[in-house]
This record gives C-alpha cells, structure tokens and sequence, in this order.
C-alpha cells in the first residue's frame, strides 16, 4: 500500500436485492425533489465515517473493525421508513430507518467506538449514533423544503442479516464516490483465529 491517506468508513453491507428496492424508492421520488441520489451499489448502513486515515493508522483500524465485530454475534435489521437530517423544516438529508435490529446497531456501534478509542482514536463527538442509509442529499445548503412531504412511516424494503462488518474506502470522482472493501471481520469471530 502507498503512503498516502485513504478516505475511510466503517458500514455495515446490504444485499443486493435490498439495495435495489431502495434504489426504486429514490427513482420514484428523483423528479421532485431536487436531491443528489446515492447510487444503488452505495446505499449501506454507516457506524463511522474516519475521514483521511494515514498508513501508520490503518492497521489500528483494521484491528478495532475485528474487535467490535466479535464483540457482537450476528442479528438482522429490518429497513424502512423515510426521515430527514436535520429534523425539521428543511432537511438535507434523506434517509431510510432501521426498524428492526436498532439495538444491536447500537451495540456494534458502541463496540467499534470503545476499540477505535482504545487505539487513540478519539470518539465521533457531536450527534448521537442513528442507524440509517442515507438516500440522497439536497443540492441546496438551506435544505430540501419539498422532502417534508416524503417523511414518514413510509413502506418497509425489507430485512438483512448483519454478519460482518466493513472498513470502506471512499474515491470521490465526477460521477460520485465510489466505495472498496480495505478489510471485512466477521461478527463474533474472535479476532485470533481465521
């Protein structure tokens, strides 16, 4: 690997056929609402974005990935329902919720935090964890007024089983971010054996 900084994630994988019927969710909504779309093979469940992590600090952070996945034994997650970040008037964020398996999305959050921070790697500091997959964002920095009318109980895309978790590099091109698995760590497999 060179020397120089990767863009960097830790997510939770969705299967493709899930991804597909959120992506059909944003086809729908795609004229109206005057948001940049996260394409199909994109949409995933974020526990922590790194930002630029440098050499000397990748392999801390791959050891903390497996740390926290075998802190917690595989679960599903059931997604559905559409929200907004910020709440409120104008949202810039559209997202799909976590229905079912919030709790344990929580509990491996919380483990990939407690590792990161045993590695000198502060803490996210500023929102508290809300598992969701980010749709799209508006293009206008005051927010996407016109969404206010898409939020809500909305449908249910379906459930998938968590079984593994991901540190993720992120490319930003022209045509928007493209994402590579750096390293993958099975839940509850004690980091040790293969």
């Amino acid at each position: 690997m060179s020397g120089t900084a990767l863009r960097c994630f830790v997510a939770v994988l969705l299967p493709e056929e899930l991804r597909a019927r959120l992506a059909a969710v944003c086809a729908d909504l795609r004229e109206t609402r005057g948001l940049s779309w996260v394409r199909a093979d994109n949409l995933h469940l974020t526990l922590r974005f790194l930002g630029e992590v440098e050499p000397p600090v990748l392999e801390d952070v791959r050891e903390a990935v497996r740390d926290a996945a075998a802190a917690v034994p595989p679960f599903t997650v059931s997604l559905g329902g559409l929200g907004g970040f910020p709440p409120g008037r104008a949202p810039r964020v559209l997202w799909a919720g976590v229905l079912a398996g919030r709790e344990e999305m929580t509990a491996l959050h919380r483990a990939l935090e407690m590792a990161l921070a045993a590695r000198g790697i502060p803490e996210e500091e500023g929102r508290p964890f809300h598992p969701h997959v980010t749709l799209g964002r508006s293009r206008d920095p005051r927010g996407a007024g016109g969404l206010l009318s898409t939020l809500g109980a909305g449908p249910v895309f379906g459930e998938a089983a968590v079984t593994a978790l991901h540190l993720m590099r992120s490319e930003l091109h022209p045509r928007g971010a493209r994402y590579s698995i750096v390293a993958e760590a099975p839940l509850n497999k004690p980091s040790g054996s293969s």
